[in-house]
């Protein structure tokens, strides 16, 4: 049981932590809580989870599940402080370069899920609303103005390109 868990973790694991980057808008310590805590739940329903043929699916729907239940509990473990750095520190990507994360940080969490599922999973627009628990008249509506909300941010990058 265990071999075949570690074997799903190696050939899966790559694809889950970028999608689990993005839903978490770059924070990567976030997006290793998520990914841990999804190979927790997932090793704890293994028998089930490997029985039931898409195991990959269900890694994914437990990930978009474990993010959304996050982004409703707002935890926030973070002190405020008056200490400043000495250095400040710039994390701005080159100039022309379209960050993404920032850009996916403007949307509501189930937006930006919607986002993730349906063009970085390829996810169909029914499959997409039937993790979700949405109709598909809501996502494809959603993820329509959360793509008009994008656009402005992505619009200088493009013609830079051109």
């Amino acid at each position: 049981m265990a071999a075949d868990f570690t074997e799903f973790v190696h050939a899966n694991g790559a694809r889950l932590h970028r999608t689990a980057v993005l839903l978490a808008v770059g924070d990567p310590h976030l997006a290793e809580d998520l990914l841990q805590t999804t190979y927790t739940r997932l090793f704890a329903s293994w028998r089930r989870v490997s029985r039931a043929g898409n195991p990959a699916g269900y890694a994914r729907t437990t990930l978009t599940n474990v993010f959304l239940s996050h982004r409703r509990v707002r935890r926030n473990h973070e002190l405020p402080t008056d200490l400043l750095p000495d250095e400040p520190s710039y994390d701005v990507a080159p100039d022309g370069r379209l960050d993404l994360t920032a850009a996916l940080g403007l949307l509501s969490p189930t937006d930006r899920t919607i986002l993730v599922l349906r063009y970085w999973e390829d996810r169909s627009v029914a499959e997409t609303a039937s993790e979700l628990g949405l109709t598909e008249l809501a996502v494809r509506s959603r993820a329509s103005r959360a793509l008009a909300r994008l656009r402005p941010h992505i619009t200088p990058l493009t013609k830079e390109i051109r």
